[in-house]
Parts: structure tokens; C-alpha cells; sequence
């Protein structure tokens, strides 16, 4: 069994965890709750009726959350000719064909790799170093594309991919303990409702089984699943 520091304890003693918090009330709670000496991210759990095991219960997507995350996001944008210019002008942080051989050779200071289609042929040597990271371009994530330019903003923006893993679990980090708690409840309300959407129609019975919502060393709490059902 884990075993608690002292800071930690007295913080879960403000919480009754027999009680379902709304959404307002819990985000206000990780915020007071909060005790690191950094400025701790807000990740949510939710815990799903699928089954992962089935390709046709399996849920992933993706959601800009409006209030952005509060970390700087480095993207890299494998393109050339005019779409290489398109994703300079959007911000992008390294932009060119050039650095797939940097990759092959261990380098991955960035958070965030684009493509545009007609490159994706010669990432694929690469999927056993970026595969595992969880930075190989997905069309489903929309990290595949011709529309570079609006690639690079929403994820400059604040955009995020989630996948259930495989015990049925979703995990996100939607902004830092020092956003404002308006901040977080919209960039929550945002994801869970991108959750909701992305309901498989194989999924059976309840589909959004539980929720919780935690700063990085504090402790979690229940989150109301009503309005998600």
C-alpha cells in the first residue's frame, strides 16, 4: 500500500469521500488542496463502460480546451515546399523534411509531430522510437493533414489527444493548479463533453462509469457522473 506524506494526508481530510462533488466544487477543492512548491497540473480520470480489448469499443479524440494547458507546446511539422512555409507562418518550432534523420539519430526535443500525408512513408521506419512516445502522427488526431496551418494553431491553442487505455481508463491534464478556476471548469466541461461524443455505438449500458479530477500530488476527488449519463 502507498503510503502518504504528511501534506498529502491533511489535504485529503478536507474532502468526504462519500460524496459525488459537482464539477465547480471539486475543481475549487484540488485548488485549495493543492501543496507543491510548483505549479501542479489538473488531470482527470474517467473510467469507462468499453471494453478496449474490441477495436469497435475503443475511444480516442481529440479537444482544444479554450483555456489552453498552461504549457508550451513544441511542435515539429514534417513538410516541404508551400506547407513547409504554411507551418512556419502558424508557429511551428521545426519545420522540414531534414529532421527525420535527426529523429533516426535519438533526437525528440519536441512534444507534438505533424505531417503532411505524402511524408508519412518515411516516418514509418520510425515507429518503434516515436510509436512508444506516443508522437507518431495520426489522422484520427488530425496530426496527418494538408491544412498544416490549422494543425499547428490548435495545438499551439491548447489541443489534446486522448485514448482509453486498457483497463477502460481515460486520463487528461486540463490546465495548472494557478488557472483561474473559470479556466478549468471550461477546459473540463470541454473534455468531458468531447468524452461523451466519442461514445462508441458498441458500448453497452453505462458508458461514463466515473470520474475524478486531481492536481499532480494532491489528492482526487469524485466528480457527479448525472449529466454525463
Amino acid at each position: 500500500m502507498r503510503k502518504h506524506g504528511k501534506k498529502f494526508t491533511a489535504a485529503a481530510t478536507k474532502r468526504d469521500v462519500a460524496t459525488r462533488y459537482q464539477a465547480r466544487q471539486a475543481i475549487e477543492f484540488v485548488k485549495s488542496a493543492a501543496y507543491a512548491k510548483f505549479d501542479e497540473t489538473v488531470e482527470v480520470a474517467v473510467r469507462l463502460g468499453v471494453d478496449p480489448r474490441h477495436a469497435d469499443q475503443v475511444v480516442r479524440g481529440t479537444v482544444v480546451l479554450p483555456a489552453g494547458t498552461g504549457k508550451t507546446v513544441r511542435v515539429l511539422v514534417i513538410a516541404d515546399g508551400e506547407k513547409a512555409r504554411e507551418a512556419e507562418q502558424a508557429g511551428a518550432d521545426y519545420v522540414g523534411t531534414e529532421y527525420i534523420a535527426k529523429i533516426k539519430d535519438n533526437w525528440l526535443d519536441f512534444d507534438v509531430l505533424i505531417a503532411t500525408p505524402n511524408l508519412m512513408g518515411q516516418l514509418g521506419a520510425l515507429g518503434r522510437v516515436l510509436g512508444p512516445r506516443g508522437l507518431m502522427p495520426n489522422p484520427k488526431a488530425g496530426t496527418v493533414t494538408m491544412d498544416i496551418s490549422r494543425a499547428v494553431r490548435e495545438v499551439k491553442a491548447g489541443k489534446i489527444e486522448f485514448r482509453v487505455d486498457k483497463s477502460g481508463n481515460v486520463h487528461a491534464a486540463i490546465g495548472k493548479v494557478s488557472f483561474p478556476a473559470d479556466a478549468l471548469e471550461t477546459n473540463f466541461t470541454a473534455f468531458m463533453d468531447q468524452i461523451v461524443r466519442a461514445r462508441p455505438p458498441a458500448a453497452k449500458g453505462v458508458y461514463v462509469r466515473n470520474v475524478a479530477i486531481s492536481s499532480t500530488m494532491g489528492p482526487g476527488v469524485a466528480i457527479d457522473i448525472t449529466p454525463y449519463r
